[in-house]
């Protein structure tokens, strides 16, 4: 026996615990790092607004804002020493709800969109087959997007890798216990929960989160052996196991986003189920764009499979969201161009563009809308800043017109 055939043999019979080692190494060094980001006895806040950031998220003027406060109405903002006004997410809500209740002439929607009894919730899947199509990236955004405009927004984590989670400020491999992600709410046994025991506030004023860990898997594990045994429990089929726990909270929220996971299992199927809506993020490569193409074909096979065994399948839309987009690209130019060709209004107007201040403001598990632009490249904070707010409004426009508003 050659040395290079013992050598390959060692390896094969050692190939577990060489994983595993460089997994529990690899885990300790990423805790580590968190750790030193936000010692455990810490929690991740959400910085304060300036009273010009403030006016803009509420649809007013500055010195309007200004009024308020010499005369004593609404939170008081906390005032630095050169005389700066700062507002805390909370406070910009407490606004919204002074201004529709006090306000003449203005619609009290345009201060708190909640939805109305009539107007259905929406719950969007953000979705693609791929990995690295910003896909968790375009989740967090959205989700914050829309709870700093008066949105009430549930985040579901429905990816075992729970990148969406760690964004949010929660762990998965150190706050997230048995039986405390979606899977609790979507079992076939006894241990199954009220999704609203799951549900968890953020430092985000009007987001919660359901967070995700490896937990998840266990649905692609039980849901074969469920249809096998004929044990649907509740007499819930899979695919209408997320719906139904959604509908226990329901009343609660205004929007969901789901961030789904890279592949077509059971988990994804039955979030796809549970939306009104699904954005699919595309990075416009052609090996990407290809990807895709598989994607959509599974998904259509596997959602008619679903639709002949009696699921209700209705989208207010779909959308493709072209994501990390260099605009001097002449490939990508080529590829963007193709797919809105084929799709045409399907592509969303709006790409998000790629910038080195999403992926600065990544390496301390922020997003944009958290870190501030005094952290960064102003110029480049800003152009990332312009394609995000222009992505997020043109999906909060589709959303409206579900509802039947302007």
């Amino acid at each position: 026996m050659s040395l290079a055939t013992r050598l390959d043999r060692t390896f094969l019979a050692s190939v577990d615990e060489t994983i595993g080692a460089q997994a529990e190494l690899l885990s300790s060094q990423l805790q580590a790092m968190s750790e030193a980001l936000f010692p455990p006895s810490s929690q991740k806040m959400l910085r304060r607004f300036t009273s010009g950031e403030a006016a803009k998220l509420v649809g007013v003027s500055d010195s309007t804002l200004r009024k308020m406060t010499l005369a004593g109405e609404g939170p008081q903002p906390q005032t630095t020493s050169n005389g700066r006004r700062l507002y805390t997410l909370s406070d910009i809500n407490a606004i919204r709800r002074y201004l529709a209740q006090s306000t003449r002439g203005r619609d009290a929607l345009e201060f708190v969109p909640h939805r109305r009894p009539h107007e259905h919730l929406q719950v969007l899947a953000i979705t693609n087959f791929k990995g690295g199509s910003g896909k968790t990236t375009t989740s967090a955004h959205l989700a914050q997007y829309l709870a700093l405009h008066g949105y009430r927004v549930l985040a579901i984590d429905l990816d075992p890798q729970a990148s969406l989670s760690a964004l949010l400020g929660v762990l998965p491999e150190v706050d997230v216990g048995a039986n405390q992600t979606l899977y609790a709410a979507i079992r076939y046994d006894d241990d199954k929960r009220p999704l609203a025991e799951v549900i968890r506030p953020t430092y985000f004023d009007g987001l919660d989160l359901v967070p995700g860990n490896l937990e998840l898997m266990e649905f692609e594990h039980t849901t074969p052996r469920a249809l096998t045994s004929g044990n649907s429990a509740g007499g819930t089929i899979f695919f209408a196991r997320v719906a139904a726990a959604l509908d226990e909270v329901a009343e609660r929220y205004d929007v969901v986003v789901i961030d789904c996971p890279p592949q077509l299992g059971f988990l994804t199927l039955s979030g796809l189920c549970a939306s009104t809506s699904m954005v699919v993020t595309v990075h416009p490569q052609m090996l990407d764009v290809s990807s895709m193409s598989q994607f959509l074909l599974m998904t259509r096979d596997l959602l008619g499979v679903v639709k002949d065994a009696g699921g209700d399948l209705k989208f207010d839309f779909i959308r493709y969201l072209l994501t990390r987009f260099e605009p001097q690209d002449a490939p990508q130019t080529k590829v963007a161009a193709l797919l809105r060709n084929l799709f045409d209004d399907h592509v969303m107007t709006n790409p998000m563009v790629k910038s080195a201040a999403v992926s600065d403001a990544g390496l301390t598990k922020q997003t944009l809308y958290e870190i501030g632009r005094e952290n960064l490249t102003r110029s480049t904070y800003d152009r990332a800043m312009e394609s995000l707010d222009a992505v997020n409004a043109e999906i909060e426009a589709l959303v409206r017109q579900a509802w039947g508003r302007r």
